[in-house]
């Protein structure tokens, strides 16, 4: 084999190679990709419960204070 021939052999090696390795990480991106979506939705339904636990503590805060004046004899 001439070195032209060793030299086109040699870069499809490399080529085949970084292809494999691409493939590789690209997997893993995708992989972790989908557990960060993940999280995100189950973040995503936190912050949609603790907003309702918000508007729950406000209604709770506004209906004491009805009760307090009520019981103070005020309007």
């Amino acid at each position: 084999m001439d070195t032209l021939g060793k030299t086109a052999a040699a870069l499809g090696v490399a080529l085949a190679v970084q292809t494999v390795g691409g493939l590789i990480w690209a997997g893993g991106a995708a992989a972790r990709i989908a557990t960060l979506e993940a999280r995100v939705g189950e973040q995503a339904l936190v912050a949609e419960r603790l907003a309702r636990l918000e508007e729950q503590g406000v209604a709770t805060r506004a209906a004491v204070e009805r009760i307090e004046r009520k019981l103070e004899g005020g309007k």
